[in-house]
């Protein structure tokens, strides 16, 4: 089991910048891959990137590659998203999941944190 803590959302200027960090608890997290994902309202849930237990598979949505750059910490079991250049179409929830092995499917995660919420202004 593993429990998944996400923080560091906030409201934000277009150009700004944040960085999101996911902590876990529970064993064995380094074991596991973890993918961000965000959902504005009105629609689905969408995948933004993805990285491996060992971190040598780094996966980006087209919309937030160049812009995004995830990594983990495994002695800490937290994974961070740094956000740059912002824009109004990023404002969602952003959630954390884990998963053994990388995925860019929402129905393949077995585990979510509750989600912050990012919100860029124009």
């Amino acid at each position: 089991q593993v429990q998944l803590v996400e923080s560091g959302g906030g409201l934000v200027q277009a150009g700004g910048s944040l960085r999101l960090s996911c902590v876990a608890s529970g064993r064995a997290f380094g074991a596991y891959a973890v993918g961000w994902f965000r959902q504005a309202p009105g629609k689905e849930r969408e995948f933004v990137s993805s990285i491996s237990w060992s971190a040598a598979l780094i996966d980006y949505a087209y919309s937030v590659k160049d812009r995004f750059t995830v990594t983990r910490d495994n002695a800490k079991n937290t994974v961070f998203l740094q956000m740059k250049d912002l824009r109004p179409e990023d404002t969602a929830i952003y959630y954390c999941a884990a998963r053994f092995g990388p995925s860019r499917e929402v129905s393949e995660y077995s585990y979510w944190g509750q989600g912050t919420q990012v919100t860029v202004s124009s």
